[in-house]
């Protein structure tokens, strides 16, 4: 059995690397090779991939025995001990190629019964978001405040959301928001979503949903939320985050405008 705060050591060290790299790249400027993958839209660039291998190379070394699965590459390795480390090593790369300093790395690491500790940092920011399951999380080493204070009423709620790269799915997303928009205090889309979970879990937001996601976005960001007293809630090819009051209202909400029901829980390992 291995030891959780072992684990979430790794994950800290990871994230903290693959920030380093990326900070350099960042402050040079603007990455000059960039790919694309899923649509024009979904792009892939040098940083992410060589943050990934930072990460990868890492992990390797302490936890040989893990299985490892991130964005880039097709970059799914099955392991023997039953834990499974689900990493996104730039989130928001977007931003990141814009010059906006909205982006993150995220690393988890999953056994049988789901997220089991999660790291998202922020070299910009100077944030590191860290989170064991059935622990407060912390932010720079500094627990959270657990989110048990009242939720506010729906039509006071600040909402993250962002919107996924298929254009038939951003124009739904588009009807959602405008149905949306009315019943609430605001609209806020920054671009990462594992930073927008992160702050949800702060305070910052009062919820967070997004379709189009995957584990590797939103695998260490859910933890953290879970772990400071908010709901998480699987919606359509996503996640909806929030205090139980607001998720049972934005769920209904979202599931009228996406067609389709929210069903309670976080996503696991696929």
């Amino acid at each position: 059995m291995s030891d959780p705060l072992e684990l979430l050591d790794v994950a800290t060290e990871a994230a903290l690397r693959a920030g380093t790299l990326l900070r350099v790249r960042f402050e040079a400027g603007r990455e000059q090779r960039i790919a694309s993958k899923t649509t024009p839209t979904d792009p892939v660039s040098a940083a992410d991939l060589a943050s990934q291998h930072a990460i990868r190379e890492l992990i390797a070394q302490r936890r040989p025995a893990d299985a490892f699965l991130a964005e880039e590459e097709g970059a799914d390795h099955t392991g023997s001990s039953g834990l499974r480390w689900v990493v996104d090593p730039l989130d928001g790369t977007v931003n990141f190629l814009y010059g906006i300093p909205q982006w993150c790395v995220s690393v988890a690491v999953f056994d049988a019964h789901g997220a089991l500790a999660g790291v998202i940092h922020d070299p910009i920011g100077g944030e590191t978001f860290a989170a064991l399951r059935g622990e407060l999380p912390r932010r720079n080493g500094v627990p959270l405040p657990r989110r048990d204070d009242p939720a506010p009423v729906i039509g006071q709620a600040l909402v993250a959301t962002g919107f996924a790269y298929d254009e038939r799915v951003r124009a739904e997303q588009g009807e959602l928001i405008a149905r949306l928009l009315p019943l609430i205090r605001d609209i806020r889309r920054c671009g990462s979503a594992a930073l927008d979970l992160a702050w949800t879990a702060m305070g910052r937001y009062d919820a967070y949903f997004e379709r189009g996601v995957k584990l590797w976005d939103i695998a260490a960001g859910v933890l953290v939320c879970e772990c400071a007293g908010l709901g998480a809630r699987t919606i359509e090819d996503g996640i909806l985050v929030a205090p139980a009051p607001l998720l049972d209202r934005l769920a209904e909400i979202i599931a009228g405008g996406l067609g389709g029901d929210a069903a309670p829980g976080p996503r696991g390992p696929a």
